[in-house]
């Protein structure tokens, strides 16, 4: 089954090369993935990587990728969250083979657990959670036993059937493995397997109150499905000999291995989910689609593309080594993405009225204009053009600084597509400010018309004021304001700049524009239509990237 959006088998990176051996020298029949997010919050870029990974090796060997919720703790759980990981998934142009859940599991889980208390290797622990804490010592210092650890099987057996009865309160028991209390492992003295919780879970209901931990869930998981290559990051490289503990000891007829590779973190945001949740909850952002939220939904609201950010993955490659990613490389994909596809057009940010004093009143002629530049065939538009127009506020100086091009009294501009015009005179309000500036044109000097009598240095866009429509346009700047601090409060953190919102207008070739539908404002950047706050009466546009960026691209090697 094609998973993947793009066929990338002849890449090769450490995890595929594993792959290749595995199926030459016949450890593996097929490959099988899966991406396992808790369905606790929305995913993030770094999510994307994962998911580009898992999807991406599986589609490359003709093999399988699971989409499976890790959803074994109900009190951070929810299927608002398990809806939308599945639609950003989708949407990163990927399809899984299989829809699992953790919770599909846990009959299963439960038996397993019971033979690991019949061999000896786990018991009921009613210690409280800080006395287990202190117990297992430090990265320096041995572990304690807990004075529980050598009750009889036949003890545990009934401890934890009556766990799983209801019969104990939350915290008061949990299931340990038994295994090494003096391992230099921290994740071997003898970790927590299940604990207590009375709570509604989303998948199952109130069927269970005792949930199974994430360390040992997992790994039964990963041997049901017969996964062959569990891909995780690097913070989990540490718990994989608890991984292959479990999958031993549970006696799993399928033996999934564990690799691991470095994460994705992306400069000037936060990627903690824990984190995003908290701006969402305590409303420091429009909720986790806000555009400047690091979410796959964010950047799906900002208008980033699905091939950008696969491109964006693809180039930082598979490594063990995580690290931090400048942001703007990923800003970088997205402008290659959308210089081709996305149609040109002008918008107004800042508008100030500009009248053509010698142009006929009453008059409209239509000025044509290329669609995309990048993009011959799509052919030319129409654009409608008469005396009285809007240019940007920043398009007009009345006491310029030296090499300043556009337009100032006296000087004299190329409108884009249309004509020269020279200002001659500026009307002020009451408070000084200029709100008008008025200009001449030449007829002689239409765009295409081959006029060569003369140059000019500048040239500036325009919309037409007869015909423009209001929006509201949003531009974005980072969410906060230097490095994040996990210690520090994050409202005093968020960038008071980064978002700006401009009334502005918009060329009538725009007006049937849809949610969703991407353009380049001439001059400005490139543009989404918001498809959370646009109405057929009011359209709202959110910047997706300028035109330029300082990003060096290194060359290829």
């Amino acid at each position: 089954m094609e998973q993947t959006p793009e066929t990338t088998a002849s890449a090769s990176d450490f995890i595929r090369d594993i792959v290749r051996s595995d199926l030459s020298e016949n450890r593996v029949k097929e490959v099988v993935t899966r991406f396992p997010p808790e369905p606790n919050g929305y995913l993030h870029i770094g999510h994307a990587k994962s998911i580009c990974i898992n999807f991406g090796i599986a589609g490359d060997f003709g093999g399988r990728t699971n989409l499976r919720f890790d959803d074994t703790n109900p009190l951070k759980e929810d299927s608002e969250y398990v809806k939308a990981i599945q639609e950003d998934v989708a949407w990163l142009g990927f399809q899984w083979d299989g829809l699992r859940f953790a919770s599909d599991y846990f009959e299963e889980m439960y038996e397993r657990a019971l033979l690991l208390i019949r061999k000896g290797l786990a018991y009921v622990d009613d210690q409280s959670a800080d006395q287990v804490r202190e117990s297992r010592g430090t990265l320096t210092s041995p572990g304690q036993n807990s004075p529980h650890r050598d009750r009889s099987v036949e003890e545990n057996l009934n401890l934890f059937a009556r766990m799983r009865a209801g019969e104990f309160a939350d915290g008061t028991h949990v299931l340990r493995a038994k295994i090494d209390m003096t391992s230099p492992n921290l994740n071997l003295r003898d970790p927590v397997l299940y604990r207590i919780s009375h709570a509604v879970h989303h998948n199952t209901g109130e069927k269970w109150c005792i949930y199974p931990m994430y360390a040992y869930a997992h790994p039964l998981e990963d041997a049901i499905e017969g996964v062959t290559h569990s891909l995780c990051t690097l913070e989990f490289k540490d718990q994989r000999p608890l991984y292959d503990w479990v999958v031993h000891e549970c006696e799993m007829p399928n033996v999934p291995h564990q690799y691991e590779f470095g994460r994705l973190n992306l400069t000037d945001t936060v990627m903690s989910k824990r984190h995003l949740k908290k701006l969402v909850d305590e409303g420091l952002v429009d909720g986790w689609d806000d555009p400047r939220m690091p979410t796959i939904s964010g950047f799906r609201r900002r208008g980033f593309t699905p091939e950008a950010i696969r491109s964006f993955i693809t180039e930082l490659g598979v490594t063990v080594a995580g690290g931090e990613v400048d942001y703007k490389l990923l800003e970088h994909h997205a402008r290659q993405d959308l210089n081709l596809r996305a149609p040109r057009t002008s918008a107004v940010l800042r508008p100030l009225k500009l009248v053509i004093t010698n142009y006929p009143e009453g008059q409209t002629e239509m000025l044509e204009a290329t669609i995309n530049p990048e993009r011959p065939e799509l052919g030319k538009k129409q654009v409608p053009f008469s005396r009285e127009l809007y240019i940007e506020q920043d398009d007009f100086m009345e006491v310029p600084p030296p090499k300043y091009h556009r337009l100032y009294p006296g000087n004299e501009v190329r409108l884009k597509d249309a004509y020269f015009v020279t200002c001659q005179e500026v009307v002020k309000d009451d408070q000084g400010e200029v709100v008008e500036v008025r200009c001449t044109y030449d007829p002689e000097t239409k765009s295409g018309s081959g006029f060569t009598a003369r140059k000019v240095k500048g040239t500036i866009h325009w919309v037409d004021a007869a015909t423009a429509i209001a929006a509201e346009i949003r531009l974005y700047e980072p969410l906060l304001q230097g490095e994040f601090d996990a210690e520090a409060p994050l409202e005093a953190q968020i960038n008071p700049a980064s978002l700006q919102v401009c009334n502005g207008y918009i060329g009538v070739d725009v007006k049937d524009a849809a949610p969703g539908d991407k353009f380049q404002f001439v001059r400005q950047g490139f543009f989404n239509v918001d498809p959370k706050d646009t109405t057929p009466e009011h359209k709202v546009f959110n910047l997706i990237v300028s035109l330029k960026s300082s990003f060096k691209v290194e060359p290829q090697k």
